[in-house]
C-alpha cells in the first residue's frame, strides 16, 4: 500500500506543481479520489494528510481540501534547472587557463600565416600530430589522407554534395541520427534512404540489401556512442560493416566523434578493419575541446583525396590558421591528453549514474538506452500513448529540460516516440533529482492516460 501511496502523493503534488490545480482550488472529494485511483479511503486520508505536511494543501472543517495560497508554493516554482538538453561542454568543465596560453602561443608561433592563406588541406604539422592521435584508435593515415575541416559540420556538408568514385548517388543513414547530418543532406537535396537502428542495432538483411540495390554512395553512421541512442556497434557489426562496403563498392562516412570517451582499449573503428579503402573516418573535437573551435579532421581514402582538395578549397580556401595552431599546440604539449582523459571520467561516471538511477527510478516497463561504458547520450523510449509534447512541457514546468527527437528522423520516416537525455551538464544530484521528476511525471501520464497502453520493455 505504500508504494501506491507514494505514487498518488507525487502525482497530486505534480498538479499542484504544475498549476493543474490552482492555488486556493478545492480538491476532489475523499472519496472521489479513492474511486479515480481504485484505493482505500484510508489511503487517500493519508494522501491528504501528507499533502498537508508538505505544506501544498489545507483543510476547512465540514469544506474539504483547499490548495494553499500562491505565495507559499513559490519555493517549488523557482526551481534550479536540471539540463539534459544541452550538448556543448559546461564552461566550469574547461581548463580556461590553459586555453589561453595555447592560443596566445599560437598568435605568436603562426603570427606571419595569419596574413596568407593556407593549405587548405590543413597545417601539415597540424596533420602529422593528428596522425599520432590517430594511430591509437588503430587507424594509420599518411599525411595526404588527412583533412582539416572547419568543423565536422563543414566536412559532412562537403561529402553530402561532392560525386563519389563509385558513381552512386543515394545516402544511407541511419534512423534515427545526428540531426547535422540530416540538414547537410536536406541544403543539398540529396535522395536520402533510412534504415532504423534501435537499442538492438540494425537489420543486416534490410541494410545488404540497400547496399547491393539502391545505388548507395556512401552509409553515414555513429558506431560508438550513437546520437541521440548512446549505443555502440560490436566488434563484429564492425567488421561485418567494412567487409560489406568493400564488397558492395560503399562508402561509409565513420562519424568518431566521442573517440576520447572510450573506456574500452579494444574498440576499434571501422576504420581499422579490411576496409579502410571504403571508409572516411571523421574525428570532432568540439565534446572535448570547444564548439566554437571549429576544428574536425577526417582520414580520406586515396580514391578521394582529389576531389576533396578541390570541393575543400571551393567551400572556404583553407580553415582557422589560429584554431589549427591552438590545436597544434594543446596537443604537443600533452594538455589535450590530459584534459581528454579527464572528461572520460568525468562523462563516465555520469553516464554510469544515469544508468543506475534509471535502473531504479524509471517505470520497470520503460525501454532505455544507456550504456555504462561512456558517451552522453541516452534515450527513454515511450509508449505510443504518451503525448511527447505534453510530458516535455510538464518537465518544463518542474525545471526539467529534455529533448525530443522528432528532428533527428528523415520527415518519411516512422519517428519513434523518444526522448534523449545528455550528461554534459548535469552532476550525480541532478541526474537523481531529474529521473525521479521523469519518473513522476510518467507515473501521472500512465494513471490520466485513456485508455493505458503498457511501455516497450526491456
Amino acid at each position: 500500500m505504500g508504494n501506491k501511496k507514494e505514487s498518488i502523493v507525487e502525482l497530486i503534488r505534480s498538479e499542484i506543481v504544475d498549476g493543474l490545480i490552482g492555488p486556493g482550488q478545492k480538491l476532489p472529494s475523499i472519496r472521489k479520489q479513492s474511486e479515480r485511483f481504485g484505493c482505500s479511503l484510508n489511503t487517500i486520508i493519508g494522501v491528504y494528510q501528507e499533502l498537508e505536511d508538505q505544506y501544498l494543501i489545507y483543510s476547512r472543517p465540514k469544506s474539504g481540501y483547499f490548495v494553499v495560497a500562491k505565495e507559499a508554493l513559490l519555493p517549488l516554482l523557482e526551481t534550479k534547472r536540471i539540463d539534459f538538453a544541452s550538448a556543448a561542454p559546461d564552461s566550469s568543465s574547461i581548463p580556461q587557463a590553459e586555453f589561453r596560453q595555447s592560443m596566445n602561443k599560437a598568435l605568436e608561433l603562426f603570427e606571419a600565416s595569419i596574413f596568407t592563406y593556407a593549405n587548405p588541406q590543413g597545417l601539415l604539422s597540424l596533420r602529422q600530430q593528428l596522425i599520432k592521435l590517430f594511430q591509437r584508435q588503430q587507424v594509420f593515415p599518411s599525411p595526404e589522407q588527412v583533412f582539416i575541416y572547419s568543423g565536422a559540420q563543414q566536412a559532412l556538408h562537403l561529402l553530402a554534395g561532392m560525386p563519389f568514385p563509385n558513381g552512386k548517388s543515394n545516402i544511407l543513414v541511419e534512423q534515427p541520427t545526428y540531426w547535422g547530418m540530416l540538414a547537410a543532406l536536406k541544403t543539398q537535396n540529396q535522395t536520402v534512404i533510412g534504415i532504423e537502428r534501435t537499442h538492438e542495432g540494425i537489420d543486416w538483411v534490410t541494410l545488404e540489401r540497400h547496399f547491393q540495390s539502391n545505388m548507395i554512395k556512401f552509409f553515414y553512421t555513429i558506431p560508438r556512442f550513437h546520437n541521440p541512442l548512446g549505443t555502440s556497434y560490436t566488434e563484429k557489426e564492425k567488421q561485418r560493416l567494412a567487409e560489406l562496403a568493400k564488397a558492395y563498392d560503399v562508402y561509409i562516412v565513420e562519424d568518431d566523434y566521442l573517440a576520447d570517451l572510450e573506456t574500452n582499449s579494444k574498440a576499434d573503428p571501422i576504420h581499422a578493419y579490411h576496409g579502410a579503402s571504403h571508409v572516411i573516418y571523421l574525428r570532432s573535437f568540439s565534446k572535448v575541446l570547444l564548439p566554437g573551435l571549429r576544428i574536425a579532421a577526417a582520414v580520406i581514402p586515396d580514391s578521394l583525396i582529389p576531389l576533396m582538395q578541390w570541393h575543400k578549397h571551393a567551400a572556404d580556401l583553407s580553415t582557422s590558421v589560429l584554431s589549427q595552431g591552438f590545436l597544434e599546440i594543446y596537443m604537443k604539449s600533452g594538455m589535450y591528453d590530459h584534459h581528454a582523459k579527464q572528461m572520460k571520467a568525468l562523462y563516465h561516471e555520469r553516464i554510469r549514474y544515469l544508468k543506475e538511477a534509471s535502473q531504479r527510478l524509471l517505470p520497470k516497463e520503460c525501454l532505455y538506452t544507456v550504456q555504462s561504458c561512456g558517451g552522453l547520450f541516452a534515450t527513454i523510449r515511450l509508449s505510443d500513448s504518451i503525448n511527447i509534447e505534453d510530458l516535455i512541457k510538464r518537465l518544463e514546468n518542474r525545471g526539467v529540460d529534455v529533448l525530443a527527437t522528432d528532428n533527428q528522423f528523415l520527415s518519411s520516416f516512422r519517428k519513434l516516440n523518444l526522448l534523449r537525455l545528455s550528461i554534459v551538464r548535469t552532476d550525480e544530484k541532478a541526474i537523481e533529482e531529474g529521473i525521479g521528476i521523469i519518473a513522476e511525471e510518467l507515473n501521472h501520464m500512465r494513471f490520466t492516460s485513456n485508455p493505458p497502453k503498457p511501455f516497450f520493455r526491456l
